[in-house]
């Protein structure tokens, strides 16, 4: 590959990775509409780098109806978690704990796809320590669900899928 071919190559690749750090739901590789391959068609096929584009982007909202809210206060979490007809699954987090930020966008995806039967509620433990200390949360990342206003189950840590959903289905149920 000629010097030419391969700073194009690398300037294509530096725009990929940011666009890439500005909307992280895509995922799928940039193409040129004629050639529909990369890398090597892209960088003999110059007339059509223009016409480079991404696929849509979908966000885990538009895919299903899926409720997610920020405790505030307590009032805001009366109102909006203990006073649901809904079941709420809670999250107690903390922004500078790692397997929360893990098992985040898990428990997203798995509550995104009960359609609507199921609530989830983050509590951040550093703005919120009264809710964490009255629902026991010693370690995060803690998941409680609760179902008319009463807790009905709790885990600790990062779990697997199959374990998550089981939670949550045992909640809606």
């Amino acid at each position: 590959m000629s010097s030419v071919c391969m700073q194009g190559f690398n300037s294509m690749m530096a725009s990929r990775q940011l666009l890439r750090r500005l909307v992280p739901m895509v995922t799928s590789s940039v193409r040129c509409h004629h050639c529909l391959r990369l890398p090597q068609p892209m960088l003999s096929c110059q007339s059509h780098v223009t016409k480079m584009t991404t696929p849509p982007v979908r966000s885990l909202a538009a895919s299903a109806k899926f409720e997610c809210i920020n405790i505030q206060d307590e009032d805001d979490f009366q109102q909006r978690v203990l006073d649901s007809k809904t079941p709420v699954v809670i999250d107690f987090h903390a922004t500078w704990c790692g397997p929360c930020k893990l098992l985040a966008p898990r428990l997203e995806s798995i509550i995104a796809g009960k359609a609507g039967k199921v609530i989830l509620a983050k509590v951040d433990i550093d703005d919120n320590a009264d809710l964490a200390m009255r629902f026991g949360v010693n370690s995060v990342p803690t998941v409680v669900g609760i179902r008319n206003g009463q807790p009905l189950g709790k885990f600790i840590g990062l779990q697997e899928d199959d374990i998550i959903d089981t939670f949550v289905e045992k909640l809606i149920n």
